[in-house]
């Protein structure tokens, strides 16, 4: 696989995994049949929760956590190019987005691990793993779109700052969201399905954030060479 495509299989192989399980589970009448952006009936959690679904959800996910930990170490490796960082390759931004991405990436396979289980301690492990999951990646991601927003304005690049512009409104979206979902749990009684409206959302946004790092690659010319040191 050319280390180039790996945002569009990192964003787009989720996305495709949890729509198919959420046909899969409504299919097998473990779900109601909605859709889901709108009406709420249903968190994504849920579509993998039973089987055959939980099958699928697992083969997709867990992979996907290996995906998006190689995607934040290239992607720390390409901004370390592009911002001509000396000294270390282990400068503090490469460690800060390696910890950000690579955390989040972790947090998912802890939520996915312990998902479908009902004691109260793996209850708790699956909703700190995704919570965990949503603000590590969340952060990683605004450290990226900054990082490409300060190295476009300085090789005046306008294609790529519009993109920068693009991809942190993509950030803010999430944020906003969170705030909103932590208001109306206040308020209303049941905000169950305000909750998963607000999930099914928030996912594809992030995923699509992914998808577009993959043009903010391509117009850096960004690709990986395995070198061997001669003896």
């Amino acid at each position: 696989m050319p280390i180039r495509f790996l945002p569009l299989i990192t964003g787009l192989m989720p996305i495709i995994g949890i729509h198919a399980c959420y046909l899969i589970a409504a299919s097998a009448q473990r779900i109601p049949v909605c859709i889901p952006y709108f009406a709420g009936c249903t968190s994504i959690s849920a579509t993998g929760r039973y089987p055959p679904a939980s099958y699928l959800f697992k083969a997709v996910m867990l992979p996907e956590a290996v995906l998006l930990l190689l995607f934040w170490i290239c992607c720390a490796a390409w901004l370390r190019k592009l911002e001509a960082t000396p000294g270390s390759r282990w400068s503090h931004q490469s460690i800060r987005l390696n910890l950000l991405g690579g955390g989040g990436a972790l947090a998912l396979i802890l939520y996915v691990t312990f998902l479908g289980t009902h004691e109260p301690f793996y209850e708790f492990m699956r909703r700190f793993g995704i919570y965990l999951f949503f603000l590590l990646t969340i952060l990683a991601q605004l450290d990226l779109s900054l990082r490409i927003r300060r190295y476009a304005r300085k090789a005046r690049n306008r294609p790529l700052l519009r993109l920068s512009r693009l991809l942190l409104g993509l950030v803010a979206l999430p944020f906003f969201l969170g705030l909103l979902n932590l208001s109306l749990k206040a308020i209303l009684a049941d905000a169950d399905q305000t909750e998963n409206i607000i999930e099914w959302i928030s996912v594809l946004i992030m995923q699509s954030h992914i998808v577009l790092t993959y043009f903010a690659w391509r117009a850096t010319g960004f690709d990986v060479e395995v070198k061997l040191s001669k003896g």
